[in-house]
C-alpha cells in the first residue's frame, strides 16, 4: 500500500528508523590498530558491544595480557539510523553488515536477544566465544534451561568439552556468535525433547 493511502504504515516505518537499535556493524582495522572502532564508540558516548578476550601479545619484544576484540571485524553498536549515519560516513572502517539477498538492509538484533547475550557473558569473568562454524553438533549435548541463579530462566543447550569437568551454557546470536558461560550443576534443568 502506498504511503498517502495508509498513513499508518508511513508512522510505523519512522517509528522503526527513530528507535534505538542493535546494529551489526564491522571494523576493518588492523588488529594492531591504537583507536579500534569500539573505543571511537566509547568515546562519543554509543552504547556498544564487543566480545573481548585474553590474549598474549608482543608489544616491543616484551609479552603483554591484553584485552582485545575476539573477532577484529565484529561490533554492535545500540543507536539510530540517523545518529549512526554519520559516525559511519565520518570513520571509512566502520561499516554495516547487510543481511544477505536483501539489498541495502543493515542486520539488527532484536533487543531482547542482545540484552540476554550480554547479561549472560557479563555473569561470568572469562566468557569462551565461538564462530558460528565453531559450533559442531557434538557439542550440543542436551537442551536445558537454569532454575535460580543469575541466569535464571535461560535456555540452550549445554556444551560438551572433552576431558572438561565444568558445565557450561551455550548462548548464541544465530550466525553471528556463540558463547559458553560456566553454570553450577544445582541449577540444571534438563529439558525432555519431543
Amino acid at each position: 500500500m502506498d504511503d498517502e493511502k495508509n498513513p499508518g504504515n508511513r508512522e510505523s516505518r519512522h517509528r522503526t528508523e527513530d528507535a534505538k537499535q542493535w546494529f551489526v556493524m564491522r571494523d576493518l582495522k588492523r588488529r594492531n590498530a591504537k583507536l579500534p572502532a569500539y573505543k571511537m564508540c566509547q568515546e562519543r558516548g554509543f552504547e556498544y558491544f564487543t566480545p573481548i578476550i585474553h590474549q598474549l601479545v608482543r608489544v616491543q619484544g616484551r609479552r603483554e595480557n591484553r584485552e582485545v576484540p575476539f573477532m577484529q571485524d565484529l561490533l554492535f553498536i545500540k543507536e539510530t539510523r540517523e545518529r549512526l549515519d554519520p559516525l559511519v560516513e565520518d570513520i571509512p572502517t566502520l561499516q554495516y553488515r547487510y543481511v544477505l539477498g536483501a539489498q541495502h538492509t543493515p542486520m539488527v538484533v532484536r533487543d531482547a536477544d542482545m540484552d540476554r547475550f550480554i547479561r549472560a557473558v557479563a555473569s561470568v569473568e572469562r566468557p569462551q566465544y565461538y564462530r558460528p562454524d565453531e559450533i559442531t553438533p557434538e557439542m550440543l549435548n542436551r537442551k536445558i534451561r537454569l532454575i535460580g541463579g543469575q541466569l535464571d530462566g535461560y535456555e540452550g543447550y549445554l556444551l560438551t568439552v572433552r576431558g572438561s569437568k565444568v558445565k557450561r551454557l551455550l548462548i548464541e546470536l544465530p550466525a553471528l556468535l556463540a558463547a559458553s558461560v560456566e553454570v553450577q550443576p544445582e541449577y540444571i534443568q534438563i529439558i525432555k525433547e519431543k
